[in-house]
């Protein structure tokens, strides 16, 4: 049954894009010019400063790609979960508790105008990242990667869920989801190396973004992990970091939810 309403989700999605072509078109451009200039901003950067901690500029268009990978992936199949305090400030999360299914399955298969337009050019851009750093390609890292994508989307997914689930308690987190989403944006485009001991533990076990990109571009570009002194091969635990997460959320979320009364609409 969830199946179908999941294929349901995506076909409304893709009709509501077919429907509005140009709200598409000035997304896919606002999408395209966003990546772009941060990756421009890396590139003037290291113009002036040709390495970060032993970190080039091809290292860290690889670094930005892995990353890429993983939000864009969080974006196009969960990004309806940052919605949900809406939802709830609205009173609307309350027709999720009355339908017979499960209401954060709901929450996350809710149409809207969703299509995989990061994604498509995440990979792309990724493609090319790879092909410019030199890192070696082989079985071992054509496997690896989507599995890391995926666990950098869960990862994504379960503080995206925490996030949302403090809107039972404070109904408005507006201010919170905007400060973790600029740490994501901001300091995962760097090595993990050139930020305080304070930060580095920040970004690696409390928001663990650094799971997405830094530990595992530190084990493909055989570089030595300085920011905490890690065997390059943490980086692989990425897949099980964002699976704890999540789980580590959905308890949260359950405990929220237990504790909703509504919003007295």
């Amino acid at each position: 049954m969830m199946l179908d309403v999941y294929a349901q989700y995506w076909r409304i999605n893709f009709l509501t894009t077919l429907e509005y072509r140009t709200n598409f078109f000035i997304w896919f451009g606002f999408t395209f010019v966003y990546h772009g200039t941060a990756i421009a901003a890396l590139y003037i950067i290291l113009q002036t400063f040709p390495s970060m901690n032993g970190w080039s500029f091809r290292d860290m268009a690889f670094l930005y790609g892995l990353w890429m990978l993983g939000h864009a992936l969080n974006n196009t199949f969960f990004n309806s979960v940052g919605d949900i305090p809406e939802h709830i400030r609205d009173g609307e999360f309350d027709r999720f508790l009355v339908r017979p299914l499960d209401a954060l399955f709901q929450a996350i298969t809710l149409p809207g105008q969703i299509f995989p337009d990061e994604l498509i050019l995440a990979i792309a851009y990724f493609c090319v990242a790879v092909w410019y750093s030199g890192v070696h390609v082989d079985a071992a890292f054509v496997l690896l990667v989507p599995l890391i994508a995926l666990g950098g989307a869960l990862i994504d997914l379960g503080i995206s869920l925490m996030i949302s689930t403090v809107a039972f308690w404070f109904i408005r987190v507006d201010a919170l989801r905007w400060i973790v989403l600029q740490l994501e944006q901001e300091f995962t485009r760097y090595p993990l190396t050139i930020y305080s001991r304070g930060v580095r533990l920040l970004l690696a076990f409390v928001f663990p973004f650094a799971f997405m990109n830094y530990f595992p571009a530190t084990f493909f570009l055989h570089k030595t992990e300085d920011g905490l002194s890690l065997p390059p091969a943490v980086g692989l635990l990425t897949p099980l970091i964002g699976i704890a997460f999540v789980a580590v959320a959905y308890v949260f979320w359950r405990i929220g939810l237990d504790r909703y009364q509504g919003v007295g609409h």
